[in-house]
């Protein structure tokens, strides 16, 4: 989901409500908030803070909350939080910037997941993060029992089917680009995450 801004560039928590609570009578089985999409890394602080409870309150389907950033401690302290304010799970993103290794990707997603019991999404968008999870580190990390699927928008639909192929039962995967849903749900994805959802969105917030 976007996160509406007023003209003065502020946080607009009721045009957030407004929003999500339309994409849900329009049939949304559930909600990401402050992903990328979601301008994650223009708000801090208490503004996720305040969105989180705003948005969890006013809707009935999941609400999956962006807490992560490039720096764990920060993402582990953000986590921590949105499970206080009624979250449903977590979306965290591979840290993007610094590159970390793939021992690096492993040992931050599994910092986040040990910080609370909330299911984690995973969120592999190597073109903008700088580095893809790779499918061991996908497939050891899948093994965590609260990382429960990936967002997939690395745009290699044949190595999501061989990940798909080997993950442990329950593990699913979502498109996380609206252009590769159909040959990922082609080879066993379950659904997308979408950002083409958005379309008309302005004319309703008018």
């Amino acid at each position: 989901m976007i996160t509406p801004f007023a003209d003065d560039g502020s946080l607009d928590v009721n045009a957030g409500v407004t929003l999500a609570r339309w994409l849900v009578g329009e049939g949304t089985e559930g909600l990401v908030i402050t992903g990328t999409t979601g301008e994650a890394p223009t708000i801090i602080g208490e503004e996720d803070w305040e969105f989180w409870r705003a948005v969890a309150e006013a809707v009935t389907v999941p609400v999956v909350a962006g807490t992560t950033t490039n720096d764990t401690a920060h993402s582990v302290s953000q986590t921590r939080k949105a499970a206080e304010l009624g979250v449903d799970g977590v979306l965290a993103v591979t840290p993007y910037c610094n590159r970390p290794s793939q021992a690096g990707i492993a040992a931050h997603f599994a910092a986040v997941a040990e910080s609370t019991d909330l299911p984690i999404v995973m969120y592999d968008i190597p073109v903008r993060t700088g580095r893809k999870i790779n499918t061991p580190t996908l497939l050891e990390l899948a093994q965590i029992p609260n990382i429960v699927a990936v967002k997939d928008a690395a745009g290699n639909p044949g190595e999501t089917a061989k990940a798909i192929a080997e993950a442990p039962d329950g593990f699913e995967v979502y498109s996380g680009d609206d252009s590769c849903t159909l040959p990922l749900l082609a080879v066993g994805a379950v659904g997308v995450i979408s950002v083409a959802a958005h379309w008309s969105i302005t004319e309703h917030l008018d």
